[in-house]
């Protein structure tokens, strides 16, 4: 499903009603209805709740009017309160109004904050608040009399349900703007919007449900919108189909003392996904150890340096050993030691295969970052935010606030593809695409849980799938198996093993 802007949002309207012939009513009748069947679906003892709808002037207010007459039709007991004076409604709001009017809906204006005053103790008595105060176009700092209404609404620990986007949320960066409702949930129309999906707006948008209100497909084709959430059932389609090859060969380069465990991860995840062979190049002294770990994996030992990393003499053992392989994964466990991290950067720079790096494989990177334009264009990079700042020479707070756009440009500047970890987990291509995980779980930040990721990529290039697929299909499944342990367990107790004892689970589920 596409995710988009708001400035997106505004052509789609625009678009529907100029080229379509929608008219703009029809819009908001087809949003107030989707959005009332979605409260039966999300509350089913509705009829039972005493509902106040909080309506703002514009057309989120009118969504506001359609959404309470027809939960008035179904009999349930709703009040609206207008957050302006009736005489400044204007267009497809206006006439919402009336027709609520009409129907003998009870609407209490409330344009003022000596009004809003009066009626706080009013507003407790609800059990459920519906937020149509500002839509999707707000771009401005909320101020005055509606900061005041929207802190106050916060405070009253009712369940809020807000209309397309929690009132004063950036639609597009997810940050309050001076204040913001925070909704326990929101019901968005047409497509979801970047800001519902990022943080901090996550935060403030609560569960998510998508309205679709009439939009052509094709209209939505033509906007060429380049966010897109992964959702799980069109994971599932896609991976019905068989795999493009047969099982291929992937080489892992890893492991140092101390961590082996990582390297150990990376295959296991890329057999369970479905390689048909994985070879671990270790340092030497290492592969005792790891072929005890690894009883599946093939080992080659490999010239180590004096701290027992692999050493740049391993580098021509390491591009003959690729000449039968499908894919790389380069760094996890390798270590810091400098000769390793030389010998890191020469294979980036050497090797024509998909290489994904992981771990100590971004720290060569991002002390030498004019290496990337001498790499493949299958280069794949994995990082967490922390790993992400390193790479940009950066903060992590500035990485957090601005995933999206931070990714895309990182992503088409150097020609490679980013897998973006953390919550909501993110790709970008080369082209400028975005793909957004909707699936995880927090207590997916243990360690190990990223190597368990570049296997799950690696296993599935070597099946013949393209890197755009393989990258969707990981972190799709990724995420996926971690809400399935914490589900089962717990998100606290939530290890990297327990992620990867999930996965032949899910991949029966999906096949």
């Amino acid at each position: 499903m596409k995710v988009a802007t708001a400035e997106q949002m505004q052509e789609l309207d625009r678009k529907a009603m100029e080229s379509y012939r929608i008219p703009g009513i029809v819009l908001m009748e087809n949003a107030g209805r989707g959005a009332a069947d979605a409260l039966f679906q999300a509350f089913p003892d509705l009829q039972k709740k005493r509902i106040a709808v909080i309506a703002g002037k514009g057309n989120n207010g009118g969504d506001g009017f359609v959404i309470a007459r027809h939960l008035m039709n179904q009999g349930v007991s709703v009040k609206v309160y207008l957050l302006t004076d009736p005489k400044g409604l204007r267009g497809d709001g206006e006439t919402n109004y009336h027709i609520f009017l009409h129907m003998k809906g009870e609407v209490i204006p409330v344009p003022s904050s000596k009004d809003y005053q009066k009626l706080k103790k009013d507003l407790e008595k609800y059990d459920l608040l519906i937020d149509g105060i500002f839509g999707t176009g707000l771009d401005a700092e909320v101020r005055g009399y509606y900061r005041e209404v929207i802190t106050h609404l916060n405070t009253l620990g009712k369940t809020i349900v807000s209309i397309d986007i929690p009132s004063g949320l950036d639609a597009n960066t997810g940050k309050p703007l001076g204040a913001a409702v925070k909704a326990s949930l929101t019901i968005t129309f047409g497509l979801p919007k970047i800001g519902q999906l990022v943080f901090p707006g996550v935060d403030y948008v609560g569960d998510l449900k998508i309205v679709d209100i009439g939009f052509p497909k094709k209209l939505v084709e033509e906007e060429k919108i380049q966010v897109t959430l992964l959702e799980k059932e069109e994971m599932r389609r896609r991976l019905s189909a068989p795999p493009p090859a047969e099982e291929g060969h992937l080489l892992v380069v890893g492991g140092s003392v101390g961590r082996t465990s990582t390297a150990a991860l990376v295959c296991e995840a890329a057999l369970r996904m479905g390689a048909g062979r994985v070879t671990l190049a270790v340092p030497k002294s290492l592969n005792t150890i790891m072929e005890m770990k690894l009883r599946e994996v093939m080992t080659e030992p490999l010239p180590e340096t004096p701290k027992q990393t692999l050493s740049l003499r391993a580098f021509h053992a390491i591009v003959r050993l690729c000449e039968d392989k499908r894919a790389v994964i380069l760094g996890p466990g390798m270590g810091t030691d400098k000769e390793t991290q030389s010998l890191i950067l020469k294979l980036i720079k050497t090797v024509n295969l998909p290489i994904i790096v992981d771990a100590d494989g971004l720290t060569a990177l991002a002390s030498q970052p004019k290496t990337l334009p001498a790499a493949n264009k299958s280069l794949v990079l994995t990082p967490q935010p922390g790993e992400m700042a390193k790479l940009l020479r950066s903060t992590v707070k500035e990485v957090q606030g601005d995933r999206i756009g931070i990714s895309r440009n990182f992503s088409h500047s150097h020609q490679v593809h980013l897998v973006l970890k953390g919550y909501r987990t993110l790709i970008a291509t080369p082209k400028g695409d975005i793909f957004i995980n909707s699936a995880g779980h927090p207590g997916m930040t243990s360690g190990g849980s990223g190597d368990v990721l570049s296997g799950m990529i690696g296993g599935l290039i070597c099946q013949g799938w393209d890197l755009p697929f393989s990258l969707q299909m990981a972190v799709s499944l990724h995420g996926g198996a971690g809400e399935m342990t914490a589900r089962e367990m717990g998100g606290r107790s939530l290890m990297a093993t327990d992620i990867l004892q999930k996965l032949p689970t899910l991949l029966k589920g999906m096949i």
